[in-house]
């Protein structure tokens, strides 16, 4: 056993928000003359809400996607004055605070108008009304939508909502599927318009569709996981769109076995967020190389650290931007066969965000 080295005793995420803020302003550039809503769900895909959402907005977004109300609420008390929008939405959801707190509602079914008509806010709740175009993760049906037309725009005459825009999500399955389900779209907005529906803004479009489909972008662009620096294609990674990854996922080495072979046991495992799944395949990155991981266990990944001298405190790289040679988020996901999304929010609020840049 080798004596510890002055490093961190825990697993850490460092993050650059110098890369965050250049991503976003790349994306803004991008998605020109439409607007950029940043996409801070999950805790900011797991980066932490209040840092992002302050440095995205320096780097020229101008609304936020906050999923739930909830998290609307956190931004509002720390004193962001942007649009907020919120769309996940049960049967508990507090519709007065969100529209008291003027955080913009996506809805997608009669049974959320009738709610926020229930809520007897003291203001009209600003909403943006969703058609399910295909991907099914809500959203009203072409069936229904409408209906839920109608009914919006009689609360709008009652002074209850202000309609604000129409929007959808695309599945992003493939070109075929969006361009099939951008015209869906089109068709929605044509007949809630037939129906006396004004819009002031149409969304379609996220960090897919954002960066390859510019008929989608309309007046604005959610992007989520793009911003992180993180592709959402499977054929072309973040650094070929010009993108940095935002999050750097650091563990100190615990232990240090000699029998032979070199086992190196890290502070970091499947509690932590460190998928099991492709093992077999998987490396870290640790003093200048690559090494293969033997075994992930609940809070320790053992590793194979060879004839190499490794001390107790050193630091061993997860994933991170790639440039040093330690593994990406992207090549952690295809390890996995998953997508770099779960790679980067599946880390866990127990390691430290230590913010940087």
């Amino acid at each position: 056993m080798t004596t510890p080295s002055d490093s961190p005793s825990l697993p850490r995420a460092i993050i650059d928000l110098a890369a965050l803020r250049h991503n976003v302003a790349r994306l803004v550039q991008l998605a020109a003359p439409a607007e950029v809503m940043l996409a801070v769900k999950a805790n900011a895909y797991g980066h932490g809400l209040l840092p992002v959402a302050r440095a995205g907005l320096e780097a020229g977004a101008t609304s936020l996607a906050v999923l739930e109300i909830p998290a609307g609420l956190l931004l509002r008390d720390a004193g962001i004055t942007v649009p907020l929008l919120a769309w996940l939405h049960g049967p508990q959801t507090d519709f007065q605070a969100g529209i008291e707190a003027d955080i913009e509602l996506g809805i997608s079914a009669l049974w959320q108008l009738d709610a926020i008509e229930s809520a007897a806010a003291n203001r009209p709740a600003v909403i943006h009304l969703k058609v399910d175009t295909g991907l099914s993760r809500n959203g009203a049906s072409l069936e229904d939508w409408p209906a839920l037309v109608d009914a919006a725009l009689a609360l709008q005459e009652a002074g209850v909502v202000r309609i604000r825009a129409a929007w959808s999500h695309l599945a992003d399955a493939s070109i075929a599927d969006d361009e099939a389900a951008l015209a869906e779209f089109e068709r929605a907005v044509a007949v809630a318009r037939e129906r006396g529906a004004e819009f002031e803004i149409l969304h379609l479009a996220a960090s897919s569709a954002g960066i390859r489909m510019p008929e989608a972008r309309f007046d604005l662009v959610r992007f989520g996981i793009a911003a992180y620096g993180i592709s959402p294609f499977d054929d072309t990674s973040g650094a070929e769109l010009g993108l940095v990854p935002v999050m750097r996922l650091e563990a100190p080495v615990t232990e240090v076995h000699l029998d032979g072979t070199t086992r190196t046991r890290l502070a970091i495992g499947f509690g932590d967020g460190v998928p099991t799944l492709g093992v077999a395949k998987a490396s870290v990155f640790l003093n200048g190389a690559r090494r293969p991981i033997v075994d992930i266990g609940v809070d320790t990944t053992v590793i194979d650290s060879g004839n190499d001298r490794v001390r107790v405190g050193d630091t061993a790289v997860v994933f991170g931007p790639g440039l040093d040679g330690e593994p990406t988020a992207e090549k952690w996901a295809d390890w996995a066969e998953t997508i770099g999304d779960e790679m980067v929010t599946g880390v866990m609020p127990r390691v430290q965000r230590v913010y940087v840049g």
